[in-house]
């Protein structure tokens, strides 16, 4: 048929379009990762000398540990928007969370497009832009409650087994996260049910059309905290619970990775070198922290007493699963959501 010759051409466009931006991106990540990394990698030939001497039985816990985190993620997602009144099945948001997962690693400003990424992912599939929104700003603050809750927990067991043994700063940077967590959880249901007529207080904002999108933003930005704060108890403490679980995860298939190098790091080190590295990753000078993280993890580990061999090897393992295979995992669930929606239009 004429009209599907036509229709086909510009299909044919935009998918090549979007297979060089796909490109461009994979360039940039690894002239990132040459930069980043050159001149802290050991002699190549030592460095496979090391990988082939690694424990593969620690490699594969480390990688059904990395299944478990993400898991979990995508658990927290689906048991929230479960909660929010949004009945999404359970393969979709796995599929929406690997698929925002690798946006977030591949992409400047990674974790902001993610989330984009993610509320018109759950609109697609139905679910109010209200609800959407509030469900990634319920994720984000459990994160938050996840990672003091890990870091608490843990620093009391150590604390009580090993008095003395452990420096409480740490643990008082994270609690202070988990206090502003709650703080932000109560602030927002503290807030009145009524809605915002008028000029947005405080804001000088020129032009008709501007004022308005400034205003909508501001509007629903409360509206998604308002919902996601007033969540139930235990649907918070749901969430909290899948996000420690998410990062003790990911945490341990660090551990496993360090065993598998046969490093001479204890877990409470590595817990103390990965709480670092979480808060460089917040500063995102390059899409997945290449090169800063990867350094940083690498000093941690050094610094803790491993050689710098053992340590890139187990950095690139830890890496390997945590981050760059999540890429094409991620980019295959995002091509079948989009298949599914191609189908569904048929």
């Amino acid at each position: 048929m004429p009209g599907t010759a036509v229709s086909a051409a510009p299909a044919a466009g935009l998918w090549r379009r979007r297979w060089v931006r796909l490109l461009a991106v994979a360039v940039g990540v690894v002239g990132a990762a040459v930069v980043g990394l050159r001149g802290r990698l050991p002699d190549p030939r030592e460095f496979l000398a090391a990988l082939t001497g690694a424990g593969y039985g620690w490699v594969v816990l480390a990688v059904l540990l990395q299944a478990v985190s993400l898991a979990a993620f995508a658990l927290q997602q689906w048991r929230l928007l479960d909660a929010l009144g949004v009945r999404l099945r359970r393969g979709r948001v796995v599929a929406i969370s690997l698929a925002r997962t690798a946006l977030s690693i591949s992409l400047p400003a990674g974790a902001a497009v993610s989330t984009g990424y993610a509320i018109r992912e759950y609109e697609r599939a139905g679910a109010p832009r209200e609800m959407a929104a509030a469900s990634a700003v319920v994720s984000g603050l459990a994160s938050l409650g996840g990672l003091a809750l890990l870091y608490v927990g843990g620093g009391a067991v150590v604390l009580v087994r090993a008095p003395g043994g452990w420096d409480w700063r740490p643990l008082a940077v994270v609690a202070a996260l988990g206090g502003l967590t709650a703080l932000a959880v109560l602030a927002g249901r503290r807030q009145p049910r009524r809605r915002v007529v008028g000029p947005v207080a405080g804001l000088d904002v020129s032009g008709g059309v501007v004022r308005r999108h400034v205003r909508a933003l501001l509007v629903s930005a409360r509206q998604a905290w308002r919902a996601g704060a007033k969540l139930r108890v235990r649907d918070w403490a749901a969430a909290v619970g899948y996000a420690a679980v998410n990062w003790a995860a990911d945490l341990l298939c660090l551990a496993a990775a360090a065993l598998a190098l046969h490093l001479p790091v204890g877990v409470t080190a590595l817990a103390g070198i990965y709480l670092g590295v979480q808060i460089v990753r917040q500063v995102p000078l390059t899409p997945g922290g290449v090169g800063v993280i990867d350094t940083a993890l690498v000093a941690g580990l050094t610094a803790s007493g491993a050689t710098a061999v053992s340590a890139a090897a187990a950095v690139l393992v830890y890496r390997m699963l945590s981050c760059w295979l999540l890429i094409p995992v991620g980019g295959i669930a995002g091509l079948t959501l989009r298949g599914d929606r191609a189908v569904s239009r048929v």
